[in-house]
């Protein structure tokens, strides 16, 4: 089962570079309240791999998605990182 990859940088950076398949989704966006859009219809126990930069924001959205009940989180922390992460599988 593939996971969800969420890139929590700003739109300008995720439009200069970004992990294929991930979907981009801003700390304005986790912090606006409940569940961001995109994630509505997930199911809480899929697994999403978050990352920005210095996996900073990553970790907080994480945070957030967790007190919504969402179980599978991983903070891939940066690009290189979750690329290497998903070679791996």
């Amino acid at each position: 089962m593939e996971p969800i990859i969420i890139d929590t940088r700003e739109p300008f950076e995720y439009a200069a570079s970004h992990v294929e398949g991930s979907i981009n989704i801003s700390p304005s966006e986790f912090m606006q309240g409940g569940v961001p859009e995109k994630l509505r219809d997930v199911p809480k126990d899929k697994q999403i791999i978050l990352y920005c930069r210095s996996g900073q924001r990553s970790n907080t959205c994480s945070m957030i998605l967790r007190q919504y009940g969402f179980t599978n989180l991983v903070n891939g922390v940066n690009e290189g990182r979750v690329r290497a992460l998903l070679k791996q599988s």
